[in-house]
């Protein structure tokens, strides 16, 4: 039996502890377990996110083991290495493909009904691998895809044209990495075509502006990483989105990294971040969206990259 109010995280890291206080300031859930192969890295996390509920709402944090996910309606997997100065993404593949296959047969092994939301990169290509070796239904293994990026994409053309980046209708899709690529042939601010609603503003560079604000977000992680050391809290954000969106039942859309059966003219056999709808059941539908002769092009060149890593890992 699914307890919906019950979350469970894997890896305490930046990232995984950022996704706990995330999601405890969202009061989503009345119970988390937050797990780590560093057994006292996860009860001091849990500690200290513990001595901040006065201030929220009540709520049982605890480190736990792999028995403690059996009833859990999400599973949040961010353990892995992190990426390092210039270091890609698709670097760290095999050193968390090892890792997942130490983690992802322990949770089918307790043969918990819950999602599986994958964070750790790459995502597309992990997304893949714990579906592969889960053996759960494709609903329920999902990846934070691009829903980051696009955030960040949305944040950059709300400056760009002074405008509240909620307003902002636009998308990355492809992998969550340096082939990604921007739909702008579909973006909008609140109905208003985008390079309509840019001269509004004043601004007529249109393709010097795409290209600009699209290389700042396919970069924006290696700047911060540069700069900080890792990027943590946009993520947090992320996640708490998405795990707001199958608790509360939302069907939103977002680019999530999904398993692709035929879409988008025959991609398949690979996890893609393309929109999607998300709800209680996971991924509901995947959506093929309306792209352009050249972004379409770009999103099969992703694919290509993503699928000649999966052949690498041979699963």
């Amino acid at each position: 039996m699914v307890n919906l109010r019950k979350v469970a995280i894997i890896g305490c890291g930046f990232v995984g502890s950022s996704i706990a206080f995330s999601l405890m300031q969202k009061q989503l859930f009345s119970e988390m377990v937050l797990i780590d192969a560093n057994t006292k890295k996860a009860e001091g996390e849990a500690m200290d996110l513990g001595h901040g509920l006065p201030y929220t709402s009540p709520m049982n944090i605890y480190a736990g083991t792999y028995d403690d996910i059996v009833d859990c309606a999400m599973i949040i997997i961010t353990a892995g290495a992190n990426q390092k100065p210039d270091e890609t993404r698709l670097d760290l593949i095999d050193k968390n493909v090892r890792i997942f296959k130490s983690i992802i047969p322990e949770i089918s092994k307790k043969n918990c009904e819950g999602i599986l939301l994958i964070v750790s990169n790459p995502v597309d290509v992990l997304t893949y691998v714990a579906y592969k070796l889960s053996g759960f239904p494709a609903n329920r293994v999902i990846g934070s895809g691009t829903v980051l990026d696009t955030a960040r994409l949305k944040y950059l053309l709300g400056r760009h044209l002074s405008v509240d980046s909620r307003s902002v209708h636009a998308v990355i899709i492809g992998e969550h990495g340096d082939s990604e690529l921007a739909v702008w042939s579909g973006a909008n601010i609140s109905g208003v075509p985008l390079n309509d609603f840019c001269e509004l503003r004043g601004h007529y560079q249109h393709e010097e502006s795409m290209k600009r604000i699209y290389e700042d977000v396919r970069d924006s992680a290696y700047e911060i990483i540069e700069k900080k050391g890792a990027t943590y809290y946009g993520i947090a954000m992320a996640v708490s989105r998405i795990a707001s969106s199958i608790i509360r039942n939302e069907h939103s859309i977002m680019p999530v990294s999904a398993l692709l059966e035929g879409q988008y003219d025959g991609l398949e056999g690979l996890c893609l971040s393309v929109p999607s709808i998300v709800g209680k059941n996971g991924l509901e539908k995947v959506l093929d969206i309306q792209l352009n002769a050249n972004e379409h092009q770009a999103l099969h060149d992703s694919a290509a990259q993503l699928k000649a890593v999966i052949d690498h890992i041979g699963l």
